[in-house]
């Protein structure tokens, strides 16, 4: 049975150990608090590798025989160097894979670290999850930002989120600055951007009473899901498509539906499905530690 320790790293640190692809124990988080969400960003590079080397010691309780260190992270990871991480600016040019793993040899930790984007760990998880580690599965995770992850990993940059969905000349809603794209339309904080006068909440609650303004937002924001996945379909394949984060509760299903049945015409290409499921650190957690287990097998 391989013993991994998986951590996933966002709004805070979530750390666990994995012994045959399960949590064994509880995870540790930091920060501990819900009202300390910018911890993170205030630290500098080295203590926030030092807090995440911390974590590991603590989840792997005196364990030697560690097969892998997996860790997932917002940004554009690549060779175990962040070259992009808006979320984590700090985190920009950091390697990071080298850093922690130099961190863990020093607290007596030797195994192989393994850094990922953090919708590639979900993705992983819920692969692990669900039993489908030996499928490829796709998972859009709707939040501040818009994360796609793929299973199982393959070489590329997969920035999903950033995909262009519109040639309208105002589709510059997205926090990477770009035109038409998917995070600018779908995204938390491009959301609060168009609507100056209005929380997302009550723009989808108000397109569910019939007004108008927010209705036509409504079907944008479908039509921008129903385009990025159906330009996946055509360039993977069909497949499962999971819907997560804190966002997900705006899909409406059979609206994606009409829109993705109206995109995607080749009939091999229409046995994909979508499903909804909850977006939980312990699934990350998993993700990154699975991931990290079939790096240091390779």
């Amino acid at each position: 049975m391989a013993k991994t320790i998986g951590v996933t790293l966002s709004e805070r640190i979530v750390a666990g150990l994995v012994v045959d692809h399960k949590l064994a124990g509880s995870v540790q988080r930091f920060p501990d608090g819900h009202d300390e969400e910018d911890a993170l960003v205030e630290l500098h590079t080295d203590a926030l590798v030092e807090t995440i080397c911390k974590l590991a010691v603590q989840v792997a309780n005196g364990e030697k025989d560690l097969t892998a260190v997996g860790l997932a992270l917002p940004g554009l990871v690549k060779n175990g160097v962040v070259e992009e991480s808006p979320n984590l600016p700090q985190l920009k040019g950091a390697r990071i894979q080298e850093l922690l793993a130099s961190q863990l040899r020093n607290h007596g930790i030797s195994a192989p670290v393994t850094a990922l984007n953090d919708a590639d760990g979900m993705a992983a998880g819920l692969a692990s999850a669900h039993g489908k580690l030996d499928s490829m599965i796709r998972v859009w995770t709707l939040g501040n930002g818009i994360g796609y992850g793929r299973y199982p990993f393959a070489p590329g940059v997969w920035e999903g989120g950033h995909t262009v969905v519109s040639m309208d000349e105002k589709e510059r809603f997205c926090g990477c600055g770009g035109r038409g794209h998917m995070e600018g339309i779908m995204g938390h904080r491009a959301m609060r951007l168009r609507f100056l006068d209005m929380e997302p909440e009550e723009v989808f609650a108000e397109a569910k009473s019939g007004d108008a303004r927010c209705l036509e937002f409504k079907r944008l924001w479908h039509k921008a899901l129903a385009a990025a996945s159906s330009t996946t379909i055509h360039m993977s394949g069909p497949g499962k498509i999971y819907l997560s984060g804190f966002n997900v509760g705006f899909v409406d299903l059979p609206m994606l539906k009409d829109y993705m049945q109206q995109m995607v015409k080749m009939s091999p290409l229409q046995s994909y499905s979508f499903e909804i499921v909850e977006d939980s650190p312990e699934i990350r957690v998993i993700g990154a530690a699975v991931s990290a287990e079939q790096a240091a097998a390779r």
